[in-house]
């Protein structure tokens, strides 16, 4: 399903005349047939999950994150703005993130299921939360919430 969202930004990039959407389009779905290619030499002849290709996408974020980052601190405005461009294209194509409601319904939910008491039950909770919630939920944001019970 994600996999056919990616192709279809694509298409609709390409005929909008959008040379930078296009571009990360591209570079996206070519790390996406690079990650495909290894999975498939492990002998998962399916290729990725569409939770894969979240995290993939998550990665490629965390990365311009980084950039941006480090340009804006050797003063490279121009640089940085184009990470952040990039970031927006990509944040395009994830799920919309949970509202802080539902985060907050969420943890305390994975809280009680685990029964977690203390910050040393963090890495359970977050487990929890990663498989029942991993497309939807920034885990920084819930890292944070956790946290914040937990303490």
């Amino acid at each position: 399903m994600l996999r056919e969202r990616l192709h279809d930004s694509l298409r609709l990039a390409v005929a909008g005349n959008e040379p930078r959407r296009t571009a990360m389009l591209r570079l996206t779905l070519a790390a996406v047939h690079d990650r495909d290619a290894c999975v498939r030499q492990e002998g998962n002849l399916a290729g990725l999950t569409d939770e894969q290709i979240l995290d993939l996408l998550h990665g490629m974020i965390r990365q311009r994150r980084d950039s941006q980052r480090e340009y804006e601190t050797a003063g490279r405005v121009d640089l940085a703005n184009q990470e952040v461009e990039e970031i927006a294209i990509i944040e395009q194509l994830l799920p919309p993130p949970m509202a802080e409601v539902e985060l907050d319904t969420a943890v305390a939910e994975a809280v009680a299921e685990t029964g977690a008491t203390g910050l040393k039950d963090m890495t359970r909770v977050m487990a929890r939360l990663r498989e029942r919630h991993d497309g939807s939920l920034d885990m920084t944001r819930a890292a944070a919430v956790v946290r914040r019970r937990l303490d």
